[in-house]
Order: structure tokens, then C-alpha cells, then sequence
């Protein structure tokens, strides 16, 4: 659904948020008891009530936020230097702390973990601009590698958002102050918007410690949106390109459009890939209901290439990225979790057994820390 014009959201749904936040506050005694008693009614181990506390929490750290860039809006002169370089720093340290925060309570309250393979801790340290090309599956991995580029790496990052997004207040007012985009789906969009076009801008003028965020399947996965994918090659007489998306398993065929455009706009900088898995069950709302409490673990892989091992041609371009996301997508099939047994399966059915990880990052509460 799109979202309501700016002024609505500014006006209605950002001090509504902050409302409501207030009441649940004041309240919070009685929906506790409330989910406390309903609990012993669900299965796994207090599941209303932890849904619960991290909605509650969520609403207040939502509410938190706007309230702070209220005043960040303020002390700019009512939003006239909203734009320069120590407000625009301002923003990106709230990001980090909103982050830090809001992964501390999930990993608290939902256990949920997230693990980082590979050999080297600095791979998207600054230094130089970074393109960063990530896999799109389970729920929240796009606020999970933000959090990793600004709290772990130190980055600025840049990202192309669907524009549903803007529902959620915080992330509306927060990005839309940043260097990111918002955009619609085709079907909304105007003729002369293309997303690759939107990539491009966004990507020119990144500096050492920027980070272009692009995820080029262009969506979350989904075995449906697999095989729609494919049919969608197909009928566009990509006969090739269908074969070679038929072959990946558990990602969808990326895009070329935008990671060109954004490699173009930004000849100098790097080239991060990142894979993850261990949320790929997590499509729907009753997935995740049906997962509480998650006890989950997330591993994550970065790889980078420097800019001078990035192909210098279109055609070969585009095939370094197939190549790519091959290599994620078997990187995916070693690492992924084994599927939880179903009930009254015998022992030894829950399918492949999961590599451990190479180590475990913990959290940080904000920049500086």
C-alpha cells in the first residue's frame, strides 16, 4: 500500500506514534498481565508476552526517535540545516544507537544471535567507497546490515528503500533526512523513474567511508518469487538467463539494472557481497508467530573485491555477478540451519546438518563504543 503524503505522515501518523507510545507507557502493568495469563495458552515459552515486550519496545524506540530529531530539527533552524555535515553525522549516530539498541532487545528478548564467518574483521572497514550487494531474505536482514555497516564498520551507509516503508514513522523521517531514496513499485512509478537511474544518483559522489547499499533481487525471497522470477525470463526470451536461475537455490536471479549503474557512478569504489542465512523460514506473520521464541542464528559472509578486480565491461559485468551469486548460493547451501524436526518425526529427519560458524560479533551500543 503507498504510503499517505508527507504531510500526513509529518503531521498525524508521526505524533499519533508518539501518543500511542505514551499510553502503552502508562499502561504497561495491565497488557503485561494480560499477555502473562494468555501465555500458559500458547505454545513455546511465554510467546504472547515476549511478542508483546518487543512490540512495546519497538513503539518507544520508535517514539524515542522522532522525538529526539524533533529537536535535532529544531536546533537546525527548523530543518534549514537539516542537510550540513554535523547534523547529517547527528542522524547517522542516532541510527547506530536506534540500532544497537533495538538488536540488544531482540537478542534478549527473542535469543536471537547473529554470526559473522569468514577470516577478516575489517573487510568493509573505511577507507575507500564500498558497494555493497547483499542477498534479500527472512524479515529485518536490511536493518541487520545497516546495523553491521554503521555500528561494526563505521560506515555512512546509502540505500534505495520501497516507499511502503515510510509507514513506519521513525524510518520515514530518519532516512528521508539521509542520502537515500524511497522508491515505488513499476506500477507506481513515473515513466521517467527507473530504479537503476535512482541507484546511479545515489551512488555518485561516495567518499571513503560511504556505503552504497543495493539488494539485487530486487526483493525477499521466496521459493514462489523464485520460480515467478524465472517464468519472468522466460517470457522475455532470456532463455540463458532462466537456465542459470533455475540452477540457484536459494536466491533469486539478481538484477543487473541497478548494480551497473551504480558500478558506473562510482568507478573507484569496492565491492562487498554478503550472504546470510537462518531467517529464510520467516516469510509470513504466522511463520514468525509460529517460530517464537526464535532461538535463531543468523550467520553472516562478507567477501570483498577491490575496485581494480571489478570487470571493466557490460556483458562481463553482468556475468561476474551471476558468478557471484552462484557463489552465495552454495555458500547458503553449506551454512544454512537444519530444519526442526516435525512432530513425531523420527530422530535423525531434520535434514542437514549446520556448519558452525567462524565467530561471533557482539553487540555494540552505538558509535564509539
Amino acid at each position: 500500500m503507498a504510503p499517505p503524503p508527507r504531510w500526513v505522515r509529518r503531521l498525524l501518523i508521526a505524533p499519533a506514534v508518539v501518543a500511542l507510545a505514551f499510553f502503552a507507557v502508562t499502561t504497561l502493568p495491565v497488557w503485561l498481565l494480560v499477555a502473562l495469563a494468555a501465555s500458559p495458552l500458547a505454545p513455546g515459552w511465554l510467546r504472547p508476552l515476549r511478542l508483546l515486550w518487543i512490540s512495546l519496545f519497538y513503539l518507544v524506540l520508535n517514539a524515542a526517535a522522532l522525538v529526539v530529531m524533533f529537536g535535532l530539527w529544531l536546533a537546525c533552524g527548523f530543518g534549514w540545516k537539516k542537510r550540513s555535515p554535523p547534523f547529517q553525522r547527528a542522524h547517522y549516530a542516532l541510527t547506530g544507537w536506534c540500532l544497537s539498541v533495538l538488536f540488544w532487545q531482540v537478542r534478549w528478548t527473542l535469543r536471537l544471535r547473529i554470526t559473522v564467518a569468514g577470516p577478516d574483521p575489517d573487510v568493509a572497514a573505511p577507507g575507500r567507497p564500498e558497494l555493497v550487494l547483499c542477498r534479500h531474505a527472512g524479515p529485518g536482514d536490511s536493518f541487520i546490515l545497516i546495523h553491521a555497516l554503521v555500528n561494526w564498520y563505521r560506515r555512512e551507509p546509502r540505500i534505495v528503500l520501497k516507499d511502503t516503508l515510510q509507514w513506519d514513522p521513525a524510518v520515514d523521517v530518519l532516512l528521508n533526512r539521509l542520502p537515500n531514496q524511497f522508491l515505488a513499485p513499476e506500477r507506481r512509478r513515473h515513466r521517467d523513474s527507473s530504479a537503476a537511474r535512482t541507484i546511479g544518483e545515489l551512488a555518485a559522489g561516495l567518499d571513503e567511508n560511504d556505503a552504497m547499499v543495493i539488494f539485487p533481487e530486487g526483493g525477499n525471497f521466496t521459493p514462489r518469487r523464485r520460480l515467478a522470477a524465472i517464468a519472468r525470463l522466460r517470457s522475455r526470451g532470456l532463455a540463458d538467463a532462466a537456465r542459470r536461475a533455475e540452477q540457484l537455490r536459494h536466491v533469486m536471479a539478481p538484477r543487473p539494472g541497478g548494480v551497473l549503474a551504480a558500478l558506473a557512478a562510482a568507478p573507484t569504489a569496492g565491492v562487498i557481497f554478503v550472504a546470510h542465512t537462518g531467517l529464510e523460514r520467516l516469510v509470513t506473520v504466522a511463520d514468525v508467530w509460529r517460530e517464537l521464541p526464535m532461538d535463531k542464528e543468523l550467520t553472516m559472509r562478507f567477501w570483498s573485491v577491490p575496485p581494480d578486480q571489478v570487470p571493466a565491461g557490460r556483458q562481463e559485468r553482468i556475468e561476474w555477478l551471476y558468478e557471484w551469486w552462484r557463489r552465495i548460493d552454495d555458500w547458503i547451501d553449506t551454512h544454512r540451519p537444519a530444519p526442526r524436526p516435525r512432530p513425531g518425526a523420527p530422530p535423525g529427519s531434520a535434514g542437514l546438518q549446520r556448519v558452525p560458524p567462524v565467530r561471533l560479533l557482539p553487540f555494540r551500543f552505538g558509535p564509539g563504543s
